[in-house]
């Protein structure tokens, strides 16, 4: 069958269209492959950036987009405007697992993380998660150590149950998350069938500033199902990426996963007598002291259209609270919230296509960490409005080393100008000035105050011209370089023309 659709163009990452996409530009028909195929260089290139270093820790994971809808009221507790009544916030989630790595299996037993990005009016707000309401430690100076447990031995480049297992018993308060990840909810069937924590806790701040102590649970509406260790086992040796597999042709076909959201919440002075500590995360609080309220629900309903850059470089940054969410004593929510963006670290995240809030006037930045371009195509279908069509606005702030290097270099001009050595321009820019730079008259070098106003009084000090250059063996200066002539003040004449067939300056005298 012929397609009637006509072949679309090829073009460089510049937009321009290229002659061939199957042959190398060469010298003739069998000759050598000229370094001017640009085309060629650009494709070699991107392939050789094309993977970035995996996530520490949650490196093997798949995610979708979708749409929060608030279904309750909670404006007694918070003031945040993707939490009012009847509000629609357009969001992205990401599934895990905790110690994977890229290309290990999702049917281990082990944590799965859940990590929410809600586009709202005011920001971006980022929540990460778990599958269960606790965590091993309270404390996150353990955290490194309980991730390395995790990996490989350093020895043998392998997993091992010894490393593993001597951490969770010579730290006894990893006791309660255990044996959750020993029971059922250790191995959940599927992404749909599990579901998600905020595990720490946040405090809401509602219109007249009251504060309240929350924690979030997000209930599948799928129920929740889970795989036997023997079938877990078949699975990963016969299909490895079936949590992938599965959310991906779930949405395709239509049957679009959702969440309830829920939440507890705490008054904010029960916390200060409450029987045990409500910011531990190795605990959770009973629903017959704080029983969940129902928030809203999210649903996914679209696949990426790109999984590399709308997927695996979501940077889901714990620190980005909206006003009317705020931070909570909870010492292990210092860890997600400070050090772990679960992507890209740093400023250059904040360009990733994923990851672009809603910022008026924020150019449509192509930056990204892995590839040179974060979207091939200008207009994607079924991306966020906020991700198409951003005005150019300002230019990117210049690098912060380059700043530095600006800032010394006029700091440095104006010293010198202060002391009677103007080297404006420091680099004569003749074809033969030698550049070097010469030290002012004797005693000029430390001026006081007083010199200062007198020099700032006075015409330009100097400017440093070519002198012509001296034929035979008593030429001064270094080998093959003028010599220069000082011009004192305003008064300085033009040089005299060179005799002809001579291609060098004239001395030139000037009355002081």
């Amino acid at each position: 069958m012929t397609s009637t659709q006509p072949n679309p163009i090829q073009t460089t990452d510049a937009g321009i269209p290229v002659q061939s996409d199957t042959y190398s530009l060469t010298v003739g028909a069998g000759g050598p492959i000229l370094l001017q195929d640009s085309y060629l260089i650009e494709q070699m290139a991107n392939f050789n950036r094309e993977r970035i270093k995996e996530r520490q820790p949650h490196a093997k994971g798949s995610g979708a987009f979708g749409r929060f809808e608030v279904t309750g009221d909670v404006s007694a507790y918070t003031r945040a405007a993707f939490l009012q009544p009847g509000t629609e916030t357009r969001m992205v989630a990401r599934f895990s697992t905790v110690a994977g790595e890229r290309g290990s299996p999702d049917m281990w037993r082990d944590l799965r993380g859940f990590a929410l990005k809600f586009y709202t009016s005011e920001g971006n707000y980022d929540m990460v998660g778990n599958d269960t309401p606790v965590f091993f430690m309270r404390d996150p100076i353990h955290f490194q150590n309980f991730i390395r447990s995790q990996k490989r031995l350093a020895k043998v480049n392998l997993r091992s149950n010894d490393m593993q297992w001597d951490f969770w018993t010579l730290l006894p308060q990893t006791a309660h998350q255990v044996i959750w990840l020993m029971g059922d909810r250790g191995f959940p069937k599927t992404f749909r069938h599990m579901n998600g924590y905020s595990s720490h806790t946040y405090m809401w701040i509602n219109a007249d500033g009251v504060q309240s102590w929350v924690k979030y649970h997000f209930i599948s509406d799928q129920g929740i199902e889970f795989l036997t260790q023997a079938e877990g086992d078949r699975l990963a040796g016969t299909d490895p990426d079936l949590h992938t597999k599965d959310l991906y042709e779930a949405i395709e076909r239509g049957d679009h996963p959702s969440w309830t959201l829920k939440v507890q919440v705490m008054p904010y002075e029960d916390a200060k007598t409450y029987r045990f500590n409500p910011f531990d995360i190795t605990k959770v609080w009973p629903h017959g002291d704080y029983p969940l309220i129902e928030v809203g629900r999210f649903t996914l309903d679209r696949n990426p259209v790109d999984y590399h850059t709308e997927i695996e470089q979501l940077a889901v940054a714990p620190a980005n609270l909206v006003p009317g969410i705020g931070p909570s004593p909870d010492p292990a929510a210092a860890r997600p919230t400070v050090f772990l963006p679960r992507r890209a670290p740093g400023p250059a995240r904040r360009e990733l296509h994923a990851d672009p809030g809603q910022r008026p006037g924020r150019a449509g930045a192509r930056l990204q960490q892995g590839r040179d371009r974060a979207d091939p195509q200008r207009h994607r279908p079924g991306l966020l409005p906020e991700l198409q069509g951003r005005p150019a606005g300002r230019q990117r702030a210049q690098p912060a080393a380059e700043l530095v290097r600006r800032r010394r270099a006029r700091a440095h001009r104006l010293r010198t100008a202060r002391r009677g050595r103007r080297l404006e321009p420091g680099r004569h820019p003749g074809p033969r000035g030698d550049g070097r730079r010469r030290k002012g008259p004797a005693g000029q070098q430390h001026r006081g105050s007083a010199a200062r106003r007198r020099d700032r009084a006075r015409p330009p000090a100097r400017l440093l011209v070519p002198q012509q250059r001296r034929r035979g063996p008593r030429r001064a200066g270094r080998e093959g370089r003028p010599r220069r002539a000082v011009l004192s003040g305003d008064q300085f004449r033009r040089p005299a023309p060179a005799a002809p067939g001579v291609g060098h300056y004239s001395r030139t005298s000037v009355a002081r």
